[in-house]
C-alpha cells in the first residue's frame, strides 16, 4: 500500500490540553480511525531553538525529545493532521512517501510466549 510515515515531534514533558504530548496525539490518532502508531523516546536532540536535551541515567522523566509515528494512507494523514489543526496547537511534524503492508497477512497470528 502507498501512502506515508507521518511523525511527531515533542519533548517528553510538554503537555497538550492537560495530557502528555505523546499520548495527546496518539489519542487524536485513535480518534482519526488510525491503525497503529507508537511514541519512541529519544536519548538525545535539539529543536528549532537549539537547545540540546540528554537523558541522563539518573533522570527518571527527561525532556527529550519523542518521536509519534503512524504509517498511513494520505487521506488517514489528512483527516489526523486536521484534527490537530483544529485544537489549536503548535506541534512540528514530518510527513514523507512511505510503501507499507503486512507480510504474509494471512497466516494466524500467534503471541509469543
Amino acid at each position: 500500500m502507498k501512502g506515508c510515515y507521518l511523525k511527531f515531534y515533542v519533548q517528553e514533558r510538554r503537555r497538550l490540553h492537560g495530557v502528555l504530548a505523546y499520548e495527546w496525539i496518539l489519542e487524536k490518532a485513535k480518534a482519526a480511525r488510525i491503525h497503529g502508531g507508537s511514541a519512541f523516546q529519544a536519548i538525545a536532540g535539539f529543536g528549532r531553538h537549539g537547545v540540546l536535551h540528554e537523558q541522563h541515567f539518573v533522570e527518571l522523566a527527561g525532556d527529550v525529545p519523542v518521536e509519534i509515528g503512524f504509517a498511513v494512507t494520505d487521506e488517514e494523514a489528512d483527516r489526523l493532521l486536521q484534527l490537530i489543526r483544529d485544537e489549536h496547537v503548535s506541534v512540528f511534524y514530518v510527513r514523507v512517501p512511505a510503501e507499507f503492508g503486512v507480510i504474509n497477512e494471512d497466516l494466524p497470528h500467534v503471541p509469543h510466549t
